[in-house]
């Protein structure tokens, strides 16, 4: 069995049967993927609540091509790029779209299954294309925007987990920039706002806001903001005038989930030592030796009693993996 514990942000106790590391993509068609088998990034949205009995493949698939066109970059990136790293770099070259999602965990592959974003960007918009090897059918497959059926933090990836194994991406970033800035804190910015002020902003407030994972592990945010509709709003306005949220297309509404779990006083809830951050209630942290149960019954806890509160079910946004793959977590009613 192989130690899984520096493998994901967590550093949850766990081991797996075997490891591949994915480096060059000629490998790709040469994998058996005999099931049960995970596809690995860079771990920061995985947790391992117990041991895999399973093959981890860690996508280290690494390159950056930049190719600018009259009015845009389209910018192929291999999977295993570190993210941050790959959005600091654009930026350090005056390539810019992609500065609100600075700071953001993971790696470049990872970034369409989730359609990650932050503060007001998604990285839907300016995905052109995703490269991956068709697990199922074994083939290659060159995916638009469209195929890759982008919503929040949802993707057709993230629908049928462990059938696609992406190998790139192309993003294509318009050179006729403009801010993103009508979340907290960038609507604040004052005087000329620059795609490197607001890089410098997200990393700031990041910064202060998670903790860093090298030193308190956790995946970020646990839990996704939920999306509900007008008529539930209006009902939970009556109880909640202060309760914060932001709207979003077709009359419907994402709730801020920190705010729902901090304001029913969980924000100093634990579980042995899986806690909830008191910085940022919207991310658990593993305080020192906590177990998989303990993440999953203290997540549990506070999906119940949000439930019971507000009738709103919050979904995890980390991917948990047990013994034998994907596992979900449920309230019971």
């Amino acid at each position: 069995m192989i130690e899984l514990a520096e493998r994901h942000s967590f550093k949850l106790p766990a081991q797996c049967r075997a490891l591949i590391e994915l480096k060059s993509s000629d490998d790709v068609e040469q994998l058996a993927f005999e099931e049960p088998y995970y596809l690995l990034g860079e771990g920061s949205n995985t947790l391992f609540v117990d041991d895999f009995y399973g093959t981890v493949i860690c996508n280290r698939l690494l390159g950056v091509c930049i190719e600018e066109q009259e009015s845009s970059y389209l910018i192929t990136a291999a999977a295993g790029e570190n993210w941050h790293n790959f959005v600091a770099d654009l930026r350090a070259r005056s390539i810019d779209g992609l500065e609100n999602l600075a700071l953001v965990p993971g790696s470049v592959g990872a970034a369409p299954v989730q359609n990650v974003g932050a503060y007001g960007v998604e990285v839907s918009t300016f995905i052109e294309q995703v490269t991956a090897w068709d697990i199922k059918e074994k083939c290659w497959v060159s995916m638009n925007k469209e195929a890759c059926q982008f919503a929040y933090r949802d993707s057709v990836f993230k629908q049928h987990p462990g059938r696609w194994l992406i190998t790139s991406v192309v993003f294509r970033l318009p050179k006729d920039w403009q801010p993103v800035t009508h979340y907290a804190p960038l609507n604040q910015l004052q005087g000329h706002v620059s795609a490197q002020k607001i890089f410098d902003t997200v990393v700031e407030v990041r910064q202060k806001k998670l903790p860093d994972p090298k030193v308190i592990p956790n995946a970020g945010s646990f839990f996704k903001n939920p999306v509900i509709n007008k008529a539930q709003l209006d009902g939970l306005l009556q109880k909640w005038p202060d309760m914060v949220y932001f709207p979003v297309a077709d009359n419907h509404v994402k709730v801020a989930a920190g705010w729902l779990i901090e304001h029913l006083g969980l924000k100093s809830a634990f579980v042995g030592d899986a806690a909830v951050n008191p910085h940022q209630a919207l991310v658990l942290i593993n305080k020192a030796q906590a177990t998989g149960s303990d993440i999953t019954q203290l997540a549990l806890k506070i999906m119940k009693q949000v439930a019971d509160a507000s009738g709103i079910m919050l979904e995890p946004e980390v991917r948990l993996v047990g013994q034998h793959g994907l596992v979900q977590l449920a309230v019971e009613k």
